[in-house]
């Protein structure tokens, strides 16, 4: 059961993201920045990827904050992991952190 996890390659694909999040109507995002040296990021993306595969009705971004250290400035990403929560283009909720139960409850809202 493999998820479907979107990898951000750019600003440009975030702002068309966030775009298209906005434009349909009941669009839910989540977003998880991570980086690659991150313990707790590598250690929680398993259970991302599972989701993601649970969740079809969900769009999930995977935003590396060293690639795109412009993006994770623009959300205000202090920590790794931080998984942002959108619906309609707008941040409903945030969990920072390697934290399994938080985000369940984050996908739950």
């Amino acid at each position: 059961m493999g998820g479907r996890i979107i990898q951000v390659k750019s600003a440009e694909e975030w702002t068309s993201h966030m775009r298209e999040c906005r434009a349909f109507g009941g669009k839910s995002y989540l977003v998880d920045f991570t980086a690659s040296w991150c313990g707790p990021c590598q250690k929680i993306a398993p259970l991302y990827e599972k989701y993601s595969a649970e969740n079809p009705n969900i769009t999930f971004l995977k935003v590396d904050v060293d690639e795109l250290a412009d993006v994770a400035g623009e959300c205000d990403v202090k920590a790794m992991p931080t998984f942002i929560g959108y619906f309609n283009g707008e941040q409903v909720d945030t969990v920072v952190g390697a934290d399994d139960a938080k985000l369940r409850e984050l996908i739950a809202t």
